[in-house]
């Protein structure tokens, strides 16, 4: 058995604490445990590595964290790129810790390494990377998962998260070293020498200033009544002052004020989820705000809420991305600054409502993979016509946003200042949030979507999604739901199928373990793996005029999906 091999092995060489040394005794007696600890190795990809924190070679810890930098540095230090790395972390256990080590092994490789001093958001280290003309970059952090966990994201020099070709290589040299190659010197000793540097405070006020240069409203928000809530996480300073800047008044959630790797008032901080925002409930129904508004730990991702007369509504990641898509383009064409041959870009399980908002304003809406690295690829391909101001909006929706080319990853500080100039628009003409996708919903058609997420259990998870996703390409079906599936599309195989005429022609885009069924003009269904979690995703749309009838097909497609389960 191969998990008990490792185990022997680290009980025998690694260099363990005490404390390190008792938790490998008594995970002797649980099989489970250590299965899952050491059943398997932390995988790179192009998301990095992400897992749980603890000892073993399937978790985050001093050794897998050193091995994965040391990687990172033989990559970089083979290509022609500036030997150079930026590194943020956010506000999770040990990521300071992480990020130091990160910046060691780096450094002893040669690579001058810079850190910010304090916790940042991941789009501040994707402008960081741009900004110190940096080879790759690194954040800390496990975004929106719960506490226990922690990652190793991984940057290239256009600041994007690292593609399929530069992490498959430094996957190989990370495979390649020892777990247990200890640095030969400590952080201060590199501060000391110079091959590591803090970044100077002067970037945060550059990124400041940046971000509000991409402000297109030309008042101050200044009658907007904000409650906001960090989750614990990096976007408190940033937030809150470039919203104090455009004149938001903005009241704090105290309890999730403070940075808490424990997340105990949120276990699970993510903002796609409507008890992410429980605690903000609580205060809003005593000092009714016009807006709740919330950010996850690494501050990429941000979310809404409009308080109404019998409790709050939430809207989804897709609805944010439609209001401030139609906020975006409706403003630059009032104020004649819409470019020419204008371009937004979505992920494919994004919404495709906005196409149709896209197209009323005549702007090209682009349909990437999902991840944000591809609608940061799409912005680089422009920069190298030299049109990257071609690109006014991007999102997915997961809850991820960017205005602007700065950074080439979703970015919840300049969403939330968009978002907050188009509430406080919208307040002085007497409307709210949810009263303008409404409008939006009876212009266009009502677009109800829903996100399943299976999950996986146990040390074979990863090979159980991929068995989940090789049976339903196997079994694809005629019909959901009483509707007839006009369209399939393998994304891995690059092929699209016409189901009515057989007609089958390439798909163009990068292949990826994707499958997306069309049910003609009435919505469409996406099945795709997890890229960092053992999960399968269901993406699920329904498309009617009447909400009602919106609502009870994509209610009976979920029931449909479900016979797939296993």
């Amino acid at each position: 058995m191969i998990y008990r091999d490792r185990y022997h092995l680290w009980c025998k060489i690694a260099p363990l604490s005490e404390a390190g040394i008792k938790v490998l005794k008594v995970m002797a007696n649980d099989d489970d445990e250590m299965k899952s600890a050491f059943g398997a190795e932390l995988q790179f990809g192009t998301a990095g590595i992400r897992g749980i924190m603890g000892l073993g070679t399937n978790r985050l810890n001093d050794f897998t964290v050193r091995r994965t930098a040391q990687g990172l540095a033989a990559w970089l230090t083979s290509t022609d790129l500036p030997h150079s790395c930026a590194i943020g972390y956010d506000s999770r256990h040990h990521s300071r810790r992480f990020a130091e080590i990160c910046a060691v092994a780096l450094a002893q490789e040669g690579v001058k390494v810079y850190v910010y001093h304090e916790l940042a958001p991941t789009p501040m280290l994707s402008y960081a990377v741009r900004q110190l003309g940096c080879g790759c970059g690194i954040v800390v952090s496990a975004s929106h998962n719960a506490g226990t966990y922690n990652g190793i994201k991984c940057y290239g020099p256009d600041g994007c998260q690292m593609t399929d070709e530069p992490a498959a290589i430094v996957y190989d040299k990370i495979s390649q070293i020892p777990y247990f190659i200890l640095p030969k010197k400590n952080f201060d000793d590199c501060l000391a020498d110079g091959s590591v540097a803090l970044i100077d405070a002067e970037m945060w006020e550059n990124y400041y200033n940046t971000v509000l240069a991409e402000r297109i409203a030309t008042t101050p928000s200044n009658n907007l009544n904000l409650l906001y809530t960090p989750l614990c996480g990096t976007g408190n300073k940033p937030v809150r002052e470039v919203l104090s800047r455009i004149g938001v008044n903005t009241d704090i959630v105290k309890v999730q004020e403070e940075p808490d790797g424990d997340f105990k008032t949120c276990e699970y901080p993510n903002p796609e989820t409507d008890a992410a925002l429980n605690e903000s409930y609580k205060i809003a129904r005593q000092t009714h705000p016009d807006l709740i508004l919330g950010t996850d730990p690494d501050c990429d991702r941000v979310a809404v809420a409009v308080p109404e007369a019998d409790g709050f509504r939430k809207l989804s990641g897709n609805e944010l991305g439609c209001l401030l898509l139609d906020y975006i383009l409706g403003e630059l064409s009032a104020q004649g600054k819409l470019p020419e041959n204008p371009v937004a870009v979505r992920s494919i399980v994004s919404t495709p409502l906005a196409d149709k908002i896209a197209a009323k304003y005549g702007v090209k809406m682009k349909a990437v993979l999902t991840g944000f690295k591809y609608i940061g690829g799409e912005i680089l391909a422009l920069e190298e016509k030299h049109e990257e101001h071609r690109f006014v909006f991007g999102f997915e929706e997961s809850c991820g946003y960017l205005k602007g080319t700065y950074a080439r990853d979703k970015d919840a500080v300049v969403a939330s200042m968009l978002t907050c100039d188009l509430a406080a628009k919208l307040k002085r003409d007497g409307m709210d949030l949810a009263q303008k996708m409404d409008q939006l919903y009876a212009e266009l058609g009502y677009h109800e979507a829903k996100v399943i997420s299976i999950e996986l259990k146990g040390p074979n998870a990863m090979e159980l999604s991929a068995k989940f996703m090789s049976d339903f390409r196997s079994n694809v079906p005629s019909k959901l739901a009483g509707v007839s599936v006009t369209e399939f599309t393998d994304y891995q195989s690059c092929v699209c199928k016409n189901m009515l005429t057989g007609e089958e022609c390439a798909v163009t885009l990068p292949k990826s373990n994707v499958v997306t069924l069309v049910l003609g003009d009435k919505g469409s269904v996406i099945v795709r793996p997890s890229g960092t979690e053992p999960k399968v995703k269901l993406y699920l749309t329904a498309v009617d005029q009447n909400p009602g009838k919106a609502k009870d097909l994509l209610s009976r497609l979920g029931e449909a999906m479900n016979a797939f389960v296993p």
